[in-house]
């Protein structure tokens, strides 16, 4: 089936401002919450949120096999269990009919009244009720750096890295929507020369600049997924600020990896950026050494365009930009993800997660973490106003953005912004 949407050349009757994240060509999808209290799926063009149960209800995407309520639902789950076949039936009728040559919505303000609103009237809220999160470690440079603060620099990476996708099982009932903020943890750490741990609020609360996919029912339980067919279970993807907490992490981190330093929080963009809107932007990702066994084995363009920022704004001041990455820096693809994932047989279902790990590069104005970008709190950053950031303060925003663009066309994920607030009291 043609994928229609993606024509470089189509502009819509609604206004894009320039450099929009969301031009006709991108017709991502979500979940929001209108004014009048309702909670709808939707997708956005430019400035504008578009109410998709509304638009079922009025009859514009008669032909198309859904179910009577599938866009009046608050999550995307459902939809996203259809299948590729329907997403790209769906994302192929939004592009026509926000043609600038289309009248049928276009000329018709009773209808437009009721499906579109201004984004800075509606609440965006979580784009799918996600049951399982992973998380893996696919960046050789931010495993590298890691291992050689946590552990030996001289074999910074484990035996493992360089021949399977590493993972953990993270928690899915902390992740958040942007805008949504999050309060410094407390926990377990070990002070510097001292033998016995001590409970308080973490120091060192750390961003991970992540990307995250969202997948549709991929199998059954004991059924594994073939490298070549691994992308058509993947619906789309997000930006995922993994927060974490250093000191926690260096603590407990041995032997079972991660646990409460990374599960108190997890902030994501709220729309989902489909695959046939990225497929403009493949690349190729880094050569892989030694050939991965043949079950991980992928052929062609496996990685995506992706330049990926991150600011830190201290509160009653401006942004100051401190990484500048790009997801195809990530040596582990997200087809290899899942084929590992499933190769045991571990069930994946509609609105699962799958976060990529840590995204850095090679230099180091490209890593994806204040423990890399200040060499864990040896080398501080200089915000604009002046003060200076080992790790993340109290009442510090951190915002992601992500966009892939061309000569012709850019596609963007917007942004995961969140707020980092001291630890939760109880009253």
């Amino acid at each position: 089936m043609p994928n229609i949407a993606n024509d470089p050349s189509r502009k819509s009757w609604i206004k894009v401002p320039a450099n929009s994240d969301f031009p006709i060509q991108n017709i991502p999808f979500g979940v929001f919450l209108t004014k009048e209290d309702v909670i709808t799926i939707g997708t956005r063009i430019g400035d504008c949120a578009i109410d998709m149960g509304a638009l079922q209800q009025l009859g514009y995407f008669e032909g198309i096999e859904l179910t009577d309520d599938m866009f009046m639902q608050d999550t995307l789950n459902d939809f996203i269990s259809d299948g590729k076949k329907t997403w790209r039936l769906v994302r192929n009728r939004l592009a026509e009919l926000f043609d600038e040559n289309n009248p049928k919505l276009r000329d018709n303000k009773e209808h437009r009244d009721v499906v579109i609103f201004d984004i800075q009237y509606v609440e965006m809220l979580l784009p799918v009720q996600i049951g399982d999160y992973t998380d893996f470690y696919s960046s050789k440079e931010h495993a590298t750096n890691v291992g050689k603060m946590f552990r030996d620099p001289e074999n910074a990476l484990l035996p493992n890295w360089l021949h399977i996708p590493v993972g953990y099982h993270g928690r899915s009932s902390t992740i958040v929507p942007s805008g949504i903020p999050v309060h410094r943890p407390m926990g377990q750490t070990l002070p510097n020369g001292e033998t016995t741990p001590v409970f308080g609020p973490s120091r060192f609360v750390d961003f991970e600049l992540e990307t995250a996919f969202i997948t549709t029912d991929v199998n059954i339980m004991g059924e594994n997924v073939p490298i070549n067919e691994a992308e058509d279970y993947i619906f789309g993807m997000v930006l995922l600020n993994d927060w974490s907490a250093r000191d926690m992490q260096k603590w407990e981190y041995v032997p079972l990896g991660p646990f409460l330093a990374k599960n108190f929080a997890s902030s994501i963009s709220p729309w989902i950026v489909t695959m046939d809107a990225l497929e403009p932007f493949r690349t190729k990702g880094p050569k892989q050494e030694p050939t991965p066994l043949p079950y991980l084995q992928q052929k062609g363009k496996n990685a995506f365009d992706i330049n990926l920022e991150v600011y830190i704004t201290p509160e009653n001041s401006e942004a100051t930009l401190v990484s500048k990455s790009n997801f195809k820096y990530l040596y582990w693809s997200m087809a290899q993800q899942l084929t590992h994932h499933t190769s045991n047989g571990c069930r994946v279902n509609s609105g699962d997660m799958m976060g990529s790990g840590t995204i850095s590069g090679k230099n180091k104005d490209s890593f994806g973490s204040m423990l890399e970008l200040t060499w864990s709190g040896k080398n501080p950053l200089m915000m604009k106003d002046g003060s200076e950031r080992k790790f993340i303060n109290d009442n510090d925003t951190v915002t992601m953005k992500g966009f892939c663009q061309n000569s012709a066309v850019r596609i963007g994920f917007g942004e995961v912004a969140s707020k980092l607030l001291p630890p939760f009291v109880r009253k």
